[in-house]
């Protein structure tokens, strides 16, 4: 089996990160979770070591680069690292579909910052990402899918011939949520507004939103697991002997100004769809806090991304933590 530069990478970034970790986080998103058809956004696996960094960290130095954020304004980091993989509706077909969305594995690392600001009554979060990594044929979207679509016994897709040709990435990511907190029936609850973007030859555009949960323990964990193509999250929670649950919805629209998993390679002719401006995603989600575990799944229904699409898509999210 072959090593590339990027799964060196990602093996020192996780040993960098053993030093301090404090949560492991593995988060599956799958379209079979909601009985979706297996395309588009078919599958995602992706891993995270969260922790709150030490004065001297490195990830400090990061977050002071950032504007209006101070290194001792850092609560959490995060590093993340994982692989996505992108297919047209129908996989037994192995011609090019020119009227679907192209093939395209996606192999990506990063590193996610998370500063928690607590004010009279709300409180601010801001998230920002960083991600680097490889879209097409290294990033083996093609014998991950067949690997495990031979073991459940799954069609086989023929068409990842005509996937994107190899090319890596930069991402900038930003997201500042605004929660008002207050309680309802008993139960905790905050809500408010999102903005955020990111820029990069995978992804660039501007989002905004809003969001709600409803529960008990809120304090216990103050994010939520995020969808791509959002920030990446950091998904940390402080370890209690109680149980904490909350159930959470979360609307956002973006506006895509690029997307190199619709739009094609940037310097090479491959396959691509005429995509859509305007996308909006709705999710819907619980998660239960216990000890030293917290799980989360999520339901996510994302209007057409690109021309040809006949209709929405739809997948289920699933997020284990657990602390070190």
């Amino acid at each position: 089996m072959k090593v590339n530069a990027l799964q060196v990478l990602l093996v020192s970034a996780l040993a960098a990160a053993s030093a301090h970790a404090e949560v492991l986080t593995l988060k599956v998103d799958n379209d079979v979770f909601t009985g979706g058809r297996d395309g588009h956004y078919t599958s995602g696996l992706e891993g995270y070591w969260a922790f709150e960094p030490e004065q001297d960290h490195w990830t400090r130095n990061l977050a002071g680069l950032i504007p209006s954020w101070a290194a001792s304004d850092l609560t959490y980091s995060a590093y993340r690292f994982g692989q996505q993989l992108y297919t047209p509706e129908d996989i037994e077909r192995e011609d090019l579909q020119s009227d679907d969305r192209p093939y395209a594995g996606m192999l990506f690392g990063g590193v996610s910052l998370f500063k928690a600001t607590q004010e009279q009554g709300y409180r601010v979060t801001d998230t920002a990402t960083v991600d680097v990594g490889l879209v097409g044929q290294g990033a083996g979207g093609e014998k991950s899918q067949r690997l495990v679509h031979k073991a459940t016994g799954s069609k086989k897709a023929e068409g990842w011939d005509h996937q994107l040709t190899n090319e890596p990435f930069l991402n900038l990511g930003y997201e500042k949520r605004w929660w008002m907190q207050d309680n309802f029936g008993g139960l905790e609850t905050e809500y408010g507004p999102s903005v955020g973007g990111a820029v990069g030859n995978l992804y660039t555009y501007l989002s905004t939103g809003a969001g709600i949960r409803l529960g008990q323990g809120l304090s216990r964990s103050l994010s939520q697991s995020s969808v791509t193509p959002g920030a990446g999250g950091v998904q940390f929670f402080k370890p209690d002997g109680g149980f904490g649950w909350f159930v959470y919805a979360n609307l956002e629209g973006r506006y895509m100004a690029q997307n190199m998993l619709l739009d094609g390679n940037t310097w090479h002719d491959s396959p691509s769809v005429d995509r859509e401006k305007l996308v909006g995603d709705a999710q819907v989600g619980l998660a239960l806090t216990w000890d030293r575990w917290q799980v989360s799944f999520a339901n996510v229904w994302r209007t057409r991304e690109f021309d040809e699409q006949k209709g929405h898509d739809q997948f289920g999210s699933l997020s284990i933590s657990t602390w070190l």
